[in-house]
């Protein structure tokens, strides 16, 4: 199995920036793809940014150019620097693994989730 914490979140206000990091923990794993996702009240989860083993990177159109994903294979840690925050960006945060083990399939842990709130 593999574990998700994440850090970083909070209250900032707008035009601020904040630093999400999280950090998978387990044994005998090997992860390909980390992200985060985020929900706003009412809303879908969406998905934010994405990044492989190998550096290739998928990102929302809603967050290009203000957003940067960036992980640390040999620490197993993936963080989202976000900048230029504004109130669109108020959601939960979840970070994700697509991973696997023995297994020849790839499977998928979620983290809790942590709050990003921006005021204006």
């Amino acid at each position: 199995q593999v574990q998700l914490v994440e850090s970083g979140g909070g209250l900032v206000q707008a035009g601020g920036s904040l630093r999400l990091s999280c950090a998978a923990s387990g044994s005998s794993f090997s992860i390909n793809t980390m992200g985060w996702y985020r929900q706003a009240p009412g809303k879908q989860r969406e998905l934010v940014a994405a990044i492989t083993s190998d550096g290739s990177t998928n990102y929302a159109d809603s967050v290009k150019g203000r957003f940067t994903i960036s992980r640390d294979n040999d620490k197993n840690t993936v963080n989202l620097q976000m900048n230029s925050l504004n109130s669109e960006d108020t959601a939960v945060y979840y970070c994700y693994a697509h991973w696997r083990g023995d297994e020849r399939w790839y499977r998928s842990t979620w983290g809790q989730g942590t709050q990003v709130t921006v005021s204006s």
